[in-house]
């Protein structure tokens, strides 16, 4: 069993939201630091956003400050990210990671512990 599973992308038209969700298992999901990171084709991982343990003090990039929101349910085991007024630059897929600390800015895979498969989000008219 996949250690972390995403699901909620799809289509959306410019300005429109969606909300992801990632469901962890075989780990102590309370212990991590969870993050939202994304690739585009053809480009390398972009950190978008990360949450400690207790689910305080969320990060954001500057490209997805204001717009979207980390949040964790740890009875649950669950990640998720609600995002608001997507761009068709935000097309890409996004994959959630686990951390044990604060990985702002990563670009590397090899940085986090877990990372799933991602699930495609896609901005367009």
């Amino acid at each position: 069993q996949e250690p972390l599973v995403e699901s909620g992308g799809g289509l959306v038209q410019p300005g429109g939201s969606l909300k992801l969700s990632c469901a962890a298992s075989g780990f102590t999901f309370s212990n991590y630091w969870m993050n939202w990171v994304r690739q585009a084709p053809g480009k390398g991982p972009e950190w978008l956003s990360g949450i400690k343990p207790g689910g305080e003090s969320p990060h954001y990039s500057d490209s997805v400050k204001g717009r979207f929101t980390i949040s964790r349910d740890n009875a649950k085991n669950m990640l998720y990210l609600e995002m608001n007024n997507l761009k068709p630059e935000d097309t890409a897929r996004y994959h959630c990671a686990s951390a044990t600390h604060y990985l702002g800015g990563a670009t590397n895979w090899l940085q986090f512990e877990y990372w799933g498969q991602g699930t495609q989000v896609t901005v367009a008219s």
